[in-house]
């Protein structure tokens, strides 16, 4: 059985990940939310829906960055 979520949107839930990833140097985005969920005993797809689309893009770099995606091209504007 899970524990409730402790945030109110998926906004405090993006705010909360990345606090983590700032204070733990190395820890990606996807770390972090695993990080979050083993802690609080929450299965990783209950918190789906707190996965905003900020959220979404740091993880896609992260694992752009990793080699796990391949690099898209960017325009310096």
């Amino acid at each position: 059985m899970s524990q409730p979520l402790l945030f109110k949107d998926s906004n405090s839930f993006s705010t909360y990940i990345e606090n983590a990833v700032r204070q733990k140097k190395g820890l990606t985005h996807l770390e972090a939310v695993l990080e979050y969920c083993r802690v609080n005993f929450i299965d990783p797809a209950e918190v789906k829906s707190l996965i905003n689309k900020s959220l979404k893009e740091k993880m896609r770099i992260d694992f752009q960055n990793d080699g796990y995606l391949p690099k898209t091209a960017t325009l310096d504007i």
